[in-house]
């Protein structure tokens, strides 16, 4: 059989027996701080799973939790040169790639979830957009409950806070040259790092989340909570343009889907937790404490105000701040 007749025959296989599963593509790597067996590590696998099985094996998912590539600030490194392909970060991972993320950082500019989920839901098109300029395509968001104070020693007025060692993510510079100008003690460390911080007293002050204090056991050293919710703690999900594009649209729009999914269920099981953890670390020894007197709620109510008014572009784009603000406040104005 000569030349040509063996590429006749190969068209004509070609033709009589089609291709309908295109060869998968390279795994897609997945980094997060979330811990394994958390709820948001199951539904990233749940995610995984079903995207690999939804589009015959060409999407596959490779999940690395537990910070094991690395603090937030180190994955967004890696995302850049291509050593990882997705992430799921916190507020401080987005920020390293577009302070507009800083927002959600806000002290009290939140006042529920209802709040933030609006906000989110508006805003979405407008941080996609932002990301998408930094190379990145937005999947999801994910909500990993609302923040409060764990400390050495009880906290209950701005004063208490300003004499202690505040935890600070390392690498979020502008982040702890704010604390410092409005007369706080920031420590930066990695996230990986909290644990030592604390039982070494580096750090006395831990912002976190009943569901993250719970699981990864902080609170045993920093056994006292204030029951003054101070920020929602929120992440999202990202892949870079690179990688999206590698996959045709039909996966694309499979993974859109997956992921809205992966966001309906974490807001839908996430906020229940934060009571049910504190609860559950009460029952443990965890120590509640509130503002003592009028005059302490209203020490929170104008550090609060102080937060937002100093954090404006020295931390917060002002128009990211801004648009905020208006779609958080007209939220407010349609609950009255």
């Amino acid at each position: 059989m000569n030349r040509r007749h063996v590429i006749l025959l190969a068209l004509a296989c070609a033709i009589v027996f089609p291709s309908h599963a295109p060869a998968a593509g390279r795994p897609i790597k997945l980094a997060t701080l979330v811990p394994e067996g958390s709820v948001w590590v199951k539904e990233l696998k749940a995610l995984a799973g079903d995207a690999k099985t939804q589009t015959a094996g060409r999407v596959e998912i490779r999940i690395y939790p537990g910070g094991i590539a690395g603090d937030d600030p180190d994955v967004v490194r890696k995302l850049r040169i291509g050593q990882l392909q997705a992430a799921t970060l916190s507020v401080t991972g987005l920020q390293d790639i577009d302070s507009g993320f800083g927002v959600f950082a806000i002290p009290r500019f939140f006042s529920s979830y209802a709040e933030l989920f609006n906000v989110i839901e508006q805003m979405t098109p407008y941080y996609a957009a932002r990301l998408d300029k930094e190379g990145f395509v937005l999947l999801g968001w994910g909500s990993a409950g609302w923040v409060n104070l764990f400390s050495k020693e009880p906290v209950h007025a701005p004063a208490d806070l300003k004499r202690m060692k505040l935890f600070v993510w390392a690498g979020n510079d502008k982040m702890t040259q704010w604390w410092k100008s409005n007369g706080y003690h920031p420590v930066p460390l990695a996230a990986t790092d909290v644990m030592t911080g604390l039982t070494t007293g580096m750090i006395e002050v831990l912002p976190t989340t009943p569901l993250y204090a719970l699981s990864l056991q902080w609170y045993k050293p920093a056994p006292h909570m204030l029951d003054l919710p101070v920020a929602p703690l929120i992440g999202a999900t990202v892949i870079s343009k690179k990688a999206w594009a590698e996959l045709s649209p039909a996966d694309q729009a499979v993974v859109r889907e997956l992921a809205k999914r992966m966001q309906r269920r974490l807001g839908e099981s996430v906020p229940p937790q934060d009571q049910k953890a504190i609860d559950e670390m009460a029952r443990r020894g965890l120590k509640v404490t509130k503002p003592r007197n009028a005059e302490e709620v209203k020490a929170w109510e104008e550090a609060a105000r102080g937060f937002v008014a100093s954090m404006r572009q020295s931390v917060v784009p002002g128009d990211a701040l801004d648009e905020a603000t208006k779609v958080r406040d007209r939220f407010r104005a349609q609950q009255h």
